[in-house]
């Protein structure tokens, strides 16, 4: 299933909140990559985000 853009930037953005308020980070990342939606669209680019869309 394809997803718009409006769909992508809202499961990043709430992955990144996911992680910033202190959930685990699925996939291993890099010390030097600290922002949380830099690592929402790690996990969104490796697809391993746990959030499905209902449409």
């Amino acid at each position: 299933m394809s997803l718009t853009k409006f769909e992508k930037a809202r499961i990043i953005g709430a992955r990144a909140l996911q992680i910033s308020m202190g959930a685990p980070v699925i996939i291993d990342v890099p010390k030097n990559l600290i922002d949380p939606v830099d690592i929402a669209m790690l996990e969104y680019d490796n697809n391993v985000i746990p959030i499905t869309i209902k449409r």
